[in-house]
């Protein structure tokens, strides 16, 4: 896998428990470089400050939802670029083409593991994979 291991890469959930098994999973492939936020307007606080090569994002969370935070990132000059993968407990039809129209680059449906994961991750980043 030629991903940049080095990259920053923000965590988005409310559920701390949530944040600490991506942070997991991230580890397992090989990311140390993990930062979290617990909704949309912390994680938008955060890309101000710090150049995040991938965003991780939850769809629910109050009291800016995750979907909220893509529609946000994808509307700024600044953000408009940063790859964005949404996980949700729901793989509701309605939800997966919102966000796809939003302009997400991958979406997962939880429960997920490290191999998913880095199946979505090689997606968004096809230069990766292999």
């Amino acid at each position: 896998m030629a991903f940049d291991l080095s990259m920053p890469i923000l965590v988005v959930d409310d559920y701390s428990t949530m944040i600490r098994i991506i942070r997991n999973l991230l580890k397992q492939l090989g990311f140390e470089n993990v930062d979290e936020a617990s909704d949309g307007s912390a994680a938008l606080a955060k890309m101000q400050t710090k150049r995040y090569g991938l965003v991780i994002s939850d769809w629910n969370m109050e009291p800016m939802t995750g979907y909220e935070l893509l529609k946000e990132v994808r509307a700024s000059p600044e953000f408009s670029k940063t790859p964005f993968i949404m996980i949700t407990a729901e793989s509701k039809t309605e939800n997966v083409i919102a966000a796809k129209k939003a302009g997400v680059n991958n979406y997962i449906v939880k429960p997920f593991n490290a191999a998913t994961l880095k199946t979505k991750m090689e997606a968004v980043f096809p230069d990766a994979a292999g």
